[in-house]
């Protein structure tokens, strides 16, 4: 015997519950809209003669022109390297350092000693860059700075001209990044590192391990998801770098230049003196362009090894 097929109504979507709650995201859509994709449109940028008399739509197309002039700048190797370099040292101590702390913050006990904690690691980062950049100067000054007045010359050192040596640029940078971000990387940490369970260390506890084979054995694995998100996340900006630190903190010093100077302070300094708008259009291309890829590198790799982790 056949089987008849009984058709099941369609159940109907009664759309006017939703509206209350589409009207609830309507202002962060359109703020979305606006300040995120509209803006895409500038993209055309970078591939035209810029000419302000003819306007944008009628200015004429160059190709790849402005990436040419971008890339065959004197300075465009030092730019990438520093860019670069100082991304690889923040992604794989901000991990380090980020966990690091946020595990010691879980060992504190006493609900006020941990609030004072957090709210002393995280006070760097609710700071205007213009506030940490007056700071810095008055720790490394040459005239009334701390470290020359305070312990340099107490030492019978001579005083150092900090924003004339390049040199010593790379560690106060690093040193500067992380006493200010440190403090959003451990709330990340620390908020899944409450989330696990108590048993699983009791459980430990009970079986003899030490502090160290909890942390290799529990808290590591269990957070290995939120590691592998934020170091893909930070991977896609591996070319772009935070304007205020590199900028602010070293006071666009000509002659830190060699340390200091990565893409976004090249492109702001070109636009701003030299008004070369379809040049920066065409280095912000490229940021986003190259940080699309190494997410889908980095994100491709992680699903080979471990699909479950992988973003997509």
């Amino acid at each position: 015997m056949s089987k008849v097929k009984v058709k099941q109504p369609r159940k109907k979507i009664r759309w006017a519950r939703y509206i209350p709650i589409y009207f609830l995201a309507l202002p962060g859509m359109i703020y979305l809209i606006i300040n995120n994709y509209l803006p895409m449109f500038g993209i055309v940028i970078a591939f035209k003669d810029l000419d302000f008399r003819k306007g944008l739509l009628k200015s004429d197309w160059c190709g790849f022109e402005n990436f040419k002039y971008l890339f065959r700048s004197k300075d465009a190797l030092i730019i990438t390297r520093n860019t670069v370099l100082y991304n690889v040292v923040f992604i794989i101590f901000g991990v380090i350092l980020g966990i690091t702390v946020a595990i010691l913050l879980n060992e504190v006990r006493g609900r006020l000693k941990v609030k004072f904690f957090q709210s002393v690691i995280l006070i760097p980062y609710l700071m205007s860059w213009v506030v940490v950049s007056y700071l810095v100067y008055a720790v490394f000054s040459a005239e009334v700075g701390f470290v020359n007045n305070s312990i340099l010359k107490p030492m019978g050192s001579e005083p150092i001209s900090w924003y004339m040596e390049p040199k010593y640029w790379p560690a106060i940078l690093i040193f500067v990044h992380f006493w200010k971000s440190l403090g959003f990387t451990m709330v990340i940490y620390y908020s899944n590192l409450i989330g696990i369970s108590p048993e699983y260390y009791e459980a430990a506890k009970i079986d003899g391990a030490t502090k160290w084979q909890q942390i290799k054995s529990i808290t590591l694995p269990l957070l290995k998801p939120t590691i592998i998100t934020l170091t893909i996340l930070n991977l896609g900006r591996i070319f772009s770098s935070d304007f205020g630190l590199f900028y602010q903190i070293p006071r666009n010093s000509g002659v830190l230049y060699p340390t200091t100077r990565t893409l976004d302070v090249y492109v702001y300094n070109a636009l701003m003196k030299n008004n070369d708008f379809a040049m920066s259009s065409a280095a912000s291309v490229y940021q986003a362009v190259v940080g699309f890829i190494f997410i889908l590198v980095a994100n491709g790799i992680i699903r080979k090894m471990s699909e479950e982790n992988a973003l997509f």
